[in-house]
């Protein structure tokens, strides 16, 4: 059994926890931006495969008190890291955390990836280079009172990218975070999915892909353990295949997105193609004051824009008040969520919130908030 941790977006740990144990994961413990379980090589594969919320699974190689640089590089050399590297593959060394000593993070990766040429030098009379985009090798160190994590990446790009969204639109939701919102609400795949705001198409696409049991991971170029020693071509095709096997191939209810930008929605159009279910889902270019509810019932999803990125020049206070309007008059019957990052903007919309959850977008806290529409 390895230890693992999967890193995941403020205040979305009891959520991973849950994802991670119906994946078969070991002893998961909820941390701190993420979540610790344990488990083999084959359910590492299959956790960067199928997990809709984590940015990336680290295997976790030694722990041990740290305060200072010599104590990292002496401990960073305790490691026999032949077993992990050669002189052959590149290596990277990301830091995080701090200590009082040890107080910037770009110094902690430099003294880290000194431990481990020194030793390779003195080993192989060789090393590896350094090389930051796609490393073979991306070694994680994380610093805080209990000493030094050191771990392995075996995502490599974050796991949000999943790679169907080369087009995104000026404000795009991370594809995890937009897996998050769906798992909050508490969505069935039996019920309508419709999201009137939706950009470049990630909440229904992610509804979409969930509502099809299609693993994630299945749009990507690669994972990092990919390049590891120990990489075992076998069993993540095996697991490929399963996955492309257990996929639905209609949905059982419609998910539908619009938008009144007719750009965005040929980019969620684009994106629809490359997940390969442009023949399930329905994008159209549609202004709000068009919307109608297309049955009696189902989730209307909605993430508008908060001012925050997108300018404050908009007069976003009557759109949110149209909005609420839009939802109250036309969607009787159903149940909305509405992603907020600006309280004042929330008020405009007119109608009493069942439920609200905290969440953050990136670092700016906002609200997922339900309206039980009568």
């Amino acid at each position: 059994m390895n230890q693992y941790f999967a890193t995941v977006a403020n205040g979305l740990e009891p959520l991973v926890v849950q994802e991670l144990e119906q994946l078969g994961a070991h002893s998961v413990k909820p941390g701190f931006c993420g979540a610790a379980f344990e488990g083999d090589r084959t359910l590492l594969y299959r956790v960067n495969l199928w997990a809709r919320l984590p940015f990336r699974i680290l295997m976790k190689l030694r722990q041990f008190p740290c305060q200072s640089a010599e104590d990292l590089y002496r401990g960073i050399q305790t490691i026999d890291w032949s077993e992990y590297l050669t002189p052959d593959l590149t290596l990277a060394v990301n830091a995080t955390g701090k200590t009082d000593q040890l107080n910037h993070t770009h110094f902690t990766a430099l003294q880290a990836k000194n431990a481990i040429v020194d030793q390779q030098q003195e080993q192989f009379g060789d090393r590896s280079n350094v090389e930051l985009q796609e490393p073979d090798v991306q070694i994680n160190i994380h610093i805080d009172r209990e000493g030094c994590t050191v771990s392995l990446d075996s995502s490599g790009n974050s796991l949000h990218r999943r790679g169907y969204r080369p087009a995104v639109g000026a404000a795009p939701l991370k594809e995890s975070l937009a897996a998050a919102l769906i798992q909050l609400s508490g969505w069935q795949p039996e019920q309508m999915f419709y999201d009137p705001l939706c950009g470049s198409g990630t909440l229904p696409l992610e509804a979409c892909l969930k509502s099809l049991n299609i693993a994630p991971g299945l749009f990507r170029e690669r994972f990092g353990f990919e390049t590891w020693l120990d990489f075992d071509l076998n069993l993540l095709e095996s697991l490929i295949q399963e996955a492309e096997s257990i996929q639905r191939d209609t949905l059982p209810a419609p998910i539908w997105g619009s938008d009144r930008d007719a750009k965005v929605i040929e980019q969620a159009i684009a994106n629809a193609q490359t997940c390969g279910v442009l023949d399930q889902i329905w994008f159209s270019e549609m202004d709000l004051s068009e919307v109608v509810a297309p049955t009696d019932s189902g989730v209307v999803f909605c993430n508008p824009p908060y001012g925050e990125r997108l300018g404050r020049d908009t007069d976003l206070g009557a759109f949110y008040k149209q909005l609420g309007d839009v939802l109250k008059q036309r969607f009787k019957g159903w149940t909305a969520f509405i992603l907020s990052g600006n309280k004042e903007l929330a008020q405009s919309i007119g109608l009493k919130s069942s439920q609200r959850i905290a969440v953050y977008n990136g670092t700016l806290p906002c609200q997922l908030m339900k309206y039980e529409l009568y």
